[in-house]
Order: structure tokens, then sequence, then C-alpha cells
């Protein structure tokens, strides 16, 4: 296959050059690159070199890729990478592409991919384009979408990135799909999904809440917690009350915490342990984004039981709320409880959380449905 030059919305993308080496390595020593992407660790000039001078022009001859680098078409500046990393012969191609450090918040990589996209439908007749990115990467995920790929679910990942994890999203993008040059497209800038692509790509805050014993921490889960999170999910009361499993055993509490660490990673919730004042594990509280309704989210809590009657809960709960109305630009936190869970009920009303009614047979719990209490705290409940 014979390289090609393209030139849209003020991005050049051509060939690879031996010139190049210098910039790639530069680029490439960004921690981001590094953790997303499968390149060397340490990334060192020979691989650079060897990436410009060798795999690029093999990729183009054999016809099996057609890698670009990404500049700027008035100075010629390198800005990225981006381009095919493979072809197949049923008419498939996939889209690859990183932003040099110094290039990032220009929209790059989305005019250079719009325009790869483009190009290969246009020019070499492919019939459908993937995109693949391990699951975190919010930032390849938001480029995708503003290219037009429509997120089609999960796949385990071949091949994953060192200490990464092994699922990846993947994405799809016919022909006449790609977004015209210039227009706004999907998950555009101050929208809701790069909103809160922003918040899940990077690592889970820690939150304050203020209670009458002290402030409250609310951190993402630890080792060192498990073992109180066994105490609490033995406690009879937990039982009773929650779907917790029973018995419970230390693999549950490492379970718990490997779905709280991959529920942040693909943005559906934020699990947080409440740290009471000298950091020790007081509770959990869970923020469920809403599948089917982005404004709406849920949540759930238990305490241990060392520390009930503290008011731990009721700070909690309203710190992660002002956090899900204030950052994810959540409308409505809704609470749900057996009938008869009074404490559950006595902290969501003092939250701020307004009883709404009862569902009739509105929860499963342990194998039956069962009545629930129903609640909500509205985003103008905290203005």
């Amino acid at each position: 296959m014979e390289p090609a030059e393209i030139i849209e919305d003020g991005v050049l993308l051509r060939p690879w050059r031996e010139a190049d080496a210098e910039g790639v390595h530069r680029a490439c020593q960004d921690g981001d690159i590094q953790r997303w992407t499968t390149v060397p660790r340490p990334y060192r000039l020979e691989h650079a070199h060897d990436f410009v001078t060798r795999m690029s022009p093999r990729a183009w001859a054999d016809g099996t890729g057609a890698p670009f680098a990404v500049c700027d078409a008035a100075t010629g500046d390198l800005l990225g990478s981006c381009g095919l990393i493979s072809i197949d012969s049923a008419g498939t191609g996939e889209i690859g592409y990183w932003t040099a450090p110094w290039a990032r918040g220009r929209g790059v990589t989305v005019r250079a991919a719009r325009a790869v996209s483009r190009w290969s439908f246009e020019k070499l007749g492919l019939r459908r384009l993937l995109w693949q990115a391990e699951v975190g990467n919010h930032a390849s995920r938001l480029v995708a979408l503003r290219a037009g790929f429509r997120i089609d679910g999960r796949v385990r990942l071949a091949n994953p990135a060192p200490d990464g994890g092994v699922d990846g999203w993947i994405g799809s993008l016919l022909p006449g799909e790609v977004p015209e040059a210039g227009s706004t497209g999907p998950a555009a800038r101050g929208t809701l999904a790069a909103r809160r692509a922003a918040v899940f790509g990077r690592p889970q805050p820690v939150l304050f809440a203020a209670s009458a014993s002290g402030e409250l921490r609310l951190r993402p889960m630890e080792e060192r917690d498990l073992d109180a999170i066994v105490q609490t999910c033995r406690d009879p009361e937990t039982i009773r009350w929650t779907t917790v499993p029973d018995p419970y055993d230390r693999s549950d509490a490492k379970g718990y915490r490997d779905y709280a660490q991959a529920a942040w990673a693909r943005g559906d919730s934020a699990c947080f342990v409440i740290a009471d004042p000298d950091d020790s594990y007081a509770g959990t509280v869970d923020l469920r984004l809403s599948p089917a309704d982005p404004l709406l989210a849920d949540v759930g809590f238990m305490v241990a039981p060392a520390v009930r009657g503290r008011g731990y809960l009721p700070a909690a709960l309203l710190a992660l709320s002002a956090w899900g109305f204030t950052t994810l630009g959540l409308a409505r936190i809704e609470w749900k409880a057996n009938v008869g869970n009074t404490s559950s009920r006595r902290a969501a009303e003092k939250a701020g959380f307004t009883v709404e009614g009862t569902a009739r047979g509105g929860v499963s719990h342990r194998g039956e449905r069962v009545d629930a209490w129903v609640g909500a705290l509205l985003a103008e409940d905290l203005t």
C-alpha cells in the first residue's frame, strides 16, 4: 500500500520519518502513554527509531496498517500519532492513537481520528473501523465518541498494557458515521459525558465530611479495610437488612474491593470507605449511576457495629450527595431500604432525603420480594 498524506481541519497526517524519532521518544516518556498503551517501558530512543524507520514503513508496505504522524498543518510540529494499527482482508481496520503531552486539550486527536476514519472509508474502501481501549481510559473513549464511534460493550483484552486491567471497551464506526470536520459532534466539551470522563479518568478522590465526632474522610477502599468489612458484614443487623453474602469471608471483602475499583474505572459507581477521625474503617457508602437515566443515581451504605449512633452516616451521605450533584451533574439521588429498617431511614432523613412512600415488593431480599421505603434528595434541596 502506498503511503499517503491527509490534511484536514488544521492537522497534517503523514508517514513517519527518521527525523521524528526524537519527538516520539520524548512523547513516550509520558506517564499516560506508558500507562494506557503497550509501548516498551522504559521507552528508549532506539525504540522510537525502530518504530519510525522499520515498523511503520513495513506496515505500509505489507498493507497491514496505516500509521500516521499527526502534525500541525501550519507549522509541521509533531502533535501525536493516529492511524490504522491493523487492516484485515474482510475490510475491517482498527484505529489507534496517542497525543503528545504538549498537544493535549486542543482537540488534535479527535480531528486526526475523524480524518483517518474518513480516509479509510473513502480511499481504502474499508467497511468498518474498530476502536479498543482498556476500561478506565476515559480520554481515549472520549476521543472515540467524538470521532463518531459507537461504544458497543466490553471485551477481554488479548494484549493488555503492563500493570493494566484485562478488560477493554470496544467500539465500531461505519461509513457515513464520521462527523463533519469542524462540527461539534457527540460528547463535546461541556457535555455530561465529557464532564464525567474527566472525573472517572482520574484517580478516585478523597471527600471530607464534618460530624459531631470530628472530620470524616471518604476515601477509596484499601487492603487494611478488609478485616473490618468482614466483621461488619458478619454482624446480624447487616445480614438482616442488606444482601451481603451469608456467611461472609475475606474473599467476599476482596471481591467487593475489586468491584469498587472496576466500577470506578468503568464510570458506573463511586464506592467510598467512611474513615473515622483516626482514618480507621467506619463503614462504606456507594453512589451508583443509573444506566437508564444519566441524571439519576442511588445510594447504598453500611456502618461498622462499633460506631453506630455517632452520626457518621448522615454526614457521609450529605458529603457524597453534594459531590454527586456538583461534580457528576446529577439531578436526583434515590435511597431505598426494607420497610422496618429505621436506622437507615433516620440516616437518610438526617442527610436531607425526603421519604416519598412505600414501594410494594420494591426490592429483592434473600430470595423474596419485600416492601421498601423510597426516598430521594434533589440537587435543589442543597441550595
